[in-house]
């Protein structure tokens, strides 16, 4: 039993392109939808296709390198750390997401910080 959902898919991801996978599968949740559609939108990901039990998330590559250099959780089950919405950090001095939990949904930081929205800091990407 997999008792942090969210740092279990980051850790996935992360594994595949360590081992130059072009796909990923991970189990179906609606946060994990959430999180997944932010990737391929902010361009880290080719693609993400949602089925019954599981999400398959088609992995970016560039010049045969991955365009995803690092994945942190910041926000644990034991450990939840929320920000404001002018405390929002930047990532790698702007060449990265952050992504929250807020009450409008999952938002990545620059739109949170745009509709002036804090909330739960779920995890970094660069």
């Amino acid at each position: 039993m997999v008792t942090d959902p969210i740092a279990d898919m980051l850790t996935r991801i992360r594994n595949a392109h360590l081992a130059l996978h072009k796909e990923v599968n991970v189990p179906r949740s609606k946060m994990k939808e959430a999180l997944a559609a932010i990737l391929k939108q902010e361009g880290y990901v080719e693609d993400v296709t949602v089925a019954d039990r599981d999400i398959t998330i088609t992995l970016k590559y560039f010049k045969g390198k991955p365009v995803i250099s690092g994945l942190k959780r910041v926000s644990t089950p034991g450990r939840r750390v929320y920000v404001g919405a002018h405390k929002i950090p930047k990532v790698q001095n702007g060449l990265g997401i952050c992504i929250l939990s807020t009450s409008k949904g999952v938002l990545d930081g620059m739109s949170a910080h745009e509709t002036k929205m804090g909330g739960e800091l779920l995890c970094e990407i660069w």
